[in-house]
């Protein structure tokens, strides 16, 4: 797939487009949205939900992201930048109208028309959510294609539930439903306070004609995996993400291996049947 890319759009793959920040929204308290316009609108940058690409922070350095934001609805580039690094923290300080780069984009990605008629569980916790929105929006824009669809969102705290926004439109799509869940709640929280892997046991989705699509810290995938196994899951019916183990994008570093699979180059994006020997590695 880099292959592919690099060749359509015909420039050096380590070379990033030229963009303009153009929004900044805050989603949880160190989690922030990010927009971006590439400076030369013909530059190619076709992307697909799954895949990701590098932002740059100029004199400071780059970091991988995943693309939260669809090609299709012409809304910029966006990416869900949680702040805890040098990089980070750098974007974070950025305001609308600085200057950076976009480097990709790169990786596999969710293959949404093999999912066409299957029920979807769409899994996610904390920042880990960030690359299922593309997700749950090309689903929903092309709504009759799909089953029903039943979303899992999970945090820490209720301040800490990314796209809070947007829950409530994709609540009032046909045959949707979304479920929330936090750690903790506070004072103000009405909703169920459980972890993830027990509200999925608590709902217990079908596995029939389903597709499960998990994203979020490795704990939580491990023991959701566990639930999802026990309702009849098959390791072809689970999918998930390995983006936070990207680094250079290009298969070149060697140091994104998870077991013989390499993220960059055979991923993100995989089923736990091409990486079931090696779940102890996340």
């Amino acid at each position: 797939m880099v292959k592919e890319v690099t060749e359509k759009a015909n420039i050096n793959p380590f070379v990033p487009y030229p963009a303009t920040l153009t929004g900044v929204v805050d989603l949880t308290p160190d989690v922030r949205l990010f927009t971006l316009e590439l400076d030369k609108p013909e530059d190619e940058f076709d992307y697909k939900p799954g895949q990701f690409a590098f932002v740059s922070a100029y004199g400071v350095g780059e970091s991988p992201f995943g693309i939260t934001s669809v090609v299709h609805r012409k809304e910029g580039l966006q990416f869900a930048v949680r702040k805890v690094g040098t990089v980070t923290n750098a974007l974070h300080q950025m305001e609308p109208g600085t200057k950076t780069g976009v480097r990709g984009p790169f990786g596999n990605f969710f293959p949404l028309d093999e999912y066409k008629g299957k029920n979807i569980i769409i899994i996610g916790g904390g920042i880990g959510f960030a690359p299922l929105r593309p997700v749950i929006n090309t689903i929903l824009d092309k709504r009759k294609d799909y089953g029903d669809v039943l979303i899992f969102n999970g945090a820490r705290s209720p301040a800490d539930l990314c796209f809070k926004s947007e829950f409530d439109v994709w609540a009032k799509s046909p045959k949707t439903r979304v479920e929330l869940t936090v750690d903790a709640g506070d004072e103000n929280w009405k909703g169920r306070v459980a972890l993830i892997p027990d509200v999925v046991t608590e709902l217990a989705p079908s596995s029939k004609n389903a597709i499960a699509i998990i994203c979020g810290p490795p704990i939580m995938i491990k023991f959701t995996l566990t639930r999802l196994k026990d309702l009849g899951f098959g390791d072809d019916q689970i999918v998930t993400t390995l983006e936070g183990k990207m680094k250079c994008g290009l298969g070149k570093c060697f140091r994104c291996n998870v077991g013989e699979k390499y993220v960059c180059r055979d991923g993100p994006v995989f089923t736990f049947a091409q990486i079931s020997g090696f779940i102890e590695q996340f």
